[in-house]
């Protein structure tokens, strides 16, 4: 049976290789996959997924997907979406439709929230309307979890304020744990020159 999962992780916790890898591994099996971004991000070059480990692959955007036939929709085993926190929740309706009335699974990979602490609209409406929500783990600079990402400024103060969306600002964001995100705390060793 079908079903929508979501998985998100914060800054650095290998989403994107985490999306690489389960394409290969159907694909390695002899099941076509669909990989998947919206058209907003475009910081890896056109048509493509990028991980930070160097794992790169081809895909479509969001849009043209849903210029594809139900006939083409259905040759692949899933449909797999890289920064699904940048969908809309017309977005995430059209994989729900892929998932009940197509029965083709689709597995995103994305932010739960953004530097400020605020749900992104992509996933706000995957965290309700997801069959199997899972996270992606990485770790805070102390060694707990990390759950939240922070966003800094080049002299490595915690930003709080700004525009929701900065893409190609990699190197300004790292996950944290909700202790240090809020105390603004990079750790005792961050050097934002080392990152910049």
């Amino acid at each position: 049976m079908a079903q929508l999962y979501f998985k998100y992780g914060a800054m650095g916790s290998s989403k994107t290789a985490n999306a690489l890898m389960t394409r290969f591994n159907y694909e390695e099996r002899g099941q076509k996959t669909l990989l998947v971004k919206p058209r907003l991000d475009t910081r890896d070059g056109d048509h493509m997924v990028v991980s930070r480990i160097g794992l790169t692959y081809p895909c479509i955007y969001f849009d043209e997907m849903q210029q594809l036939s139900v006939m083409e929709l259905q040759q692949n085993a899933c449909v797999i979406v890289d920064e699904a926190q940048f969908l809309t929740r017309e977005e995430v309706m059209y994989l729900v439709g892929l998932v009940d009335d197509l029965g083709i699974p689709v597995i995103c990979y994305g932010l739960r929230a953004d530097f400020k602490g605020d749900l992104f609209p992509g996933s706000e409406a995957l965290l309700v309307m997801a069959d199997k929500i899972e996270e992606v783990k990485t770790i805070c600079w102390c060694g707990k979890k990390a759950t939240f990402n922070a966003r800094f400024d080049a002299a490595g103060k915690v930003l709080k304020e700004g525009e929701q969306v900065v893409l190609g600002a990699n190197d300004q964001y790292i996950g944290l744990c909700r202790k240090h995100w809020m105390a603004g705390d990079l750790g005792p060793d961050f050097r934002p020159e080392d990152l910049l």
